[in-house]
């Protein structure tokens, strides 16, 4: 039986795998009852991670963002993206992931995301590091806005008056304000290539991998009021160095 960290990394990889057989292909992406866009890509990858977690966790529950809750008796729950950024997948920019985590009671045990288009895969535990390409890997040591990368997914997230106004203000200080998004975003954070990530909107499978990811990197993840998780409504991902200032940004004013 693998460890943990092992199962979130092989079962990341193979949704990604899975994904990445229909990336590029013209498939075409169908709307959601909430309009988001969902793939055959989706619904394949996420069939075979419910396949692979229930022949070795049969005991396991199992949160998916396109098959919902399957209840489990073990007090384990895998959170299931299979791909993370479908509107980037569909439009075949590189910039999606597949994200599992293992969650038991409020604490992620285990979280991996793969990126199979550029080749990289994250995977943590706590106290067993944060592991990229099976390298460890950390956040950046930058120590001012000036010199930093900032990231958001996009602006639509930040829709709320004073969340938006968060966000121009950080881009405004940073060195560069990107919106290389979805899960890629705290990739960088993760691996030192940027300083931060932030998103307005997130579901539990979309953030939860990344609380041991950017923990275990020597960063700092919490939701946008400052709350620690592990299920995030809104996430800001930093380095330690910049996370008190640059929450102090973005925080809403009231």
């Amino acid at each position: 039986m693998p460890s943990l960290l092992q199962a979130v990394d092989e079962v990341a990889r193979l949704a990604g795998a899975v994904a990445l057989r229909h990336w590029r292909t013209g498939l075409v992406a169908d709307a959601k009852g909430d309009g988001s866009p969902v793939t055959a890509a989706d619904r394949e990858a996420e069939r075979a991670v419910r396949d692979w977690v229930g022949a070795r966790f049969p005991q396991d529950g199992i949160l998916g963002e396109e098959y919902g809750e399957q209840p489990g008796t073990s007090g384990r729950t895998w959170l299931l993206d299979p791909i993370d950024g479908t509107r980037a997948f569909v439009a075949g920019t590189p910039l999606w992931g597949s994200l599992v985590a293992v969650m038991e009671h409020d604490t992620v045990l285990a979280g991996a995301a793969s990126f199979p288009a550029v080749d990289e895969h994250l995977s943590a535990a706590p106290g067993e590091g944060c592991w990229h390409n099976g390298s460890r890997c950390r956040v950046s040591d930058v120590a001012a806005l000036d010199q930093a990368t900032v990231l958001t997914t996009d602006l639509a997230g930040t829709e709320h008056a004073a969340r938006l106004a968060g966000w121009l203000a950080l881009a405004g200080k940073a060195r560069q304000a990107r919106t290389w998004g979805d899960c890629y975003g705290y990739l960088l954070v993760a691996t030192g290539r940027a300083e931060l990530m932030c998103d307005a909107i997130l579901n539990p499978w979309d953030g939860a991998c990344f609380v041991p990811i950017i923990g275990e990197a020597g960063g700092v993840i919490t939701d946008w009021d400052g709350g620690p998780g592990p299920i995030l409504a809104s996430a800001i991902a930093t380095n330690r160095l910049l996370a008190q200032e640059a929450r102090a940004i973005l925080r809403p004013r009231t």
